[in-house]
C-alpha cells in the first residue's frame, strides 16, 4: 500500500501527520529517510504531539533512543541511527526491545538496522522539491 502528498509546507504539518496517523497507524514501526535538512525532525515533532506527546522532541542524535510519554499511558521511542556504525551498536542499547515492545518507534536513519525491522513497518520519504516544498512519500513495507 502506497501513499504520495505532494507540495508539502510547514504550514501543512498538522494535516500531513493526521494523513500518515491515518494511513498507518495500526502499524509501530516507522522509518524516516531523505536527505539532512528534508524535514524528518520536524514532521517527527508534529506526530509526537498528535499522537499524545505535549512536551519539546528534541533529535536524539547524541543519545540514539528518545521516550517521549504519551497521554494514554504508553512510551513513542525517537531513534536517530546516524551515528551509529553498525548493527551490533544497536544490539548493545537493546534496540531489539523497543522494536518489538509494542509501542510507535520513529526511526531516523534506518539505514544501517535494516535487517532488524519488524514486518510490517511504514517507510516515510521526504524529498525537498526545487521550490522548497517536500514531497512525502509513505508506504507500508509486509515482507
Amino acid at each position: 500500500m502506497n501513499k504520495f502528498l505532494e507540495q508539502i509546507r510547514l504550514d501543512d504539518l498538522p494535516n500531513v501527520a493526521q494523513q500518515i496517523i491515518e494511513f498507518a497507524d495500526e502499524v509501530n514501526v516507522w522509518l524516516f529517510e531523505g536527505n539532512l535538512g528534508a524535514g524528518k525532525t520536524t514532521l517527527i515533532k508534529e506526530l509526537c504531539s498528535q499522537l499524545g506527546f505535549k512536551e519539546a522532541v528534541q533529535s536524539p542524535t547524541f543519545s540514539i533512543v528518545n521516550a517521549y510519554p504519551l497521554d494514554n499511558g504508553s512510551d513513542l521511542y525517537h531513534f536517530d541511527c546516524y551515528r551509529l556504525n553498525n548493527q551490533e551498536e544497536a544490539f548493545d542499547f537493546g534496540i531489539e526491545e523497543y522494536l518489538y515492545s509494542g509501542n510507535k518507534c520513529l526511526i531516523e536513519w534506518p539505514e544501517i538496522i535494516a535487517d532488524l525491522l519488524p514486518v510490517p513497518h511504514l517507510l516515510i520519504s521526504l524529498e525537498i522539491q526545487e521550490d522548497q516544498s517536500r514531497t512525502i512519500g509513505l508506504e507500508i513495507i509486509k515482507e
